[in-house]
């Protein structure tokens, strides 16, 4: 596919989604605005500066989250934008601690890398982890979350949290395959064990209460 057709295709289906976007919600579409732009700049300048480069990629996945609650009209507790915010913080560090190492390998990688280094990727990834899970306790406990579960024991779920946080570390750590975080949760059996469980947690809760 040349340049041209690319270009008349990506802006082809960016109107269109516009479009459509704006059909379903006004909010909807603004988010969507700004999620392209965001892509645009990334694309093109912030993902070759350290830190910014992954702060991008964690708007991203926050901005998706107000996308859904835009669309379903649900307002979105505080606490799980954080949680969103910070877990794909850790992801992305994850990922740039496997670019590092094929880096020190000698292998070719994005431009960035000499921005981080191992003792820089290992401490973040830690606090991360750290935050994440106060995070999720604080949305577990939160007023409206327990009222729209009608339970006071959500809190119960943070041990598959926890779990899976440290499955992820094990993973990035000892077996270094934190590479593609999607390739991750397809095929590692004890993650997904740990999601089912954790989805699981939630249905037995709301139907016990």
């Amino acid at each position: 596919m040349s340049i041209t057709t690319a270009s008349v295709l990506a802006l082809s289906l960016c109107s269109t989604s516009l479009i459509f976007a704006f059909m379903l919600q006004k909010m909807f579409m603004f988010i969507m605005i700004v999620y392209i732009l965001l892509n645009i700049l990334y694309t093109l300048i912030l993902k070759h500066i350290a830190i910014v480069d992954i702060t991008i990629i964690s708007i991203g996945f926050v901005l998706r989250l107000f996308a859904g609650s835009a669309i379903i009209g649900i307002e979105t507790s505080m606490w799980i934008i954080i949680v969103t915010f910070l877990l794909a913080l850790f992801l992305a560090l994850a990922k740039r601690r496997d670019d590092y190492i094929h880096f020190i390998e000698g292998k070719k990688v994005r431009k960035n890398i000499d921005g981080y280094n191992l003792e820089m990727i290992n401490a973040g990834m830690m606090f991360l982890a750290s935050v994440t899970v106060v995070a999720y306790i604080m949305y577990s406990v939160t007023p409206d979350v327990i009222a729209r579960m009608g339970s006071d024991k959500l809190y119960l779920t943070t041990m598959f949290v926890i779990l899976g946080i440290l499955r992820y570390m094990q993973l990035t750590f000892v077996y270094k395959k934190s590479g593609s975080p999607t390739n991750v949760v397809l095929h590692d059996r004890f993650l997904q064990i740990v999601i089912a469980l954790w989805l699981l947690s939630f249905y037995v809760i709301h139907n016990m209460s």
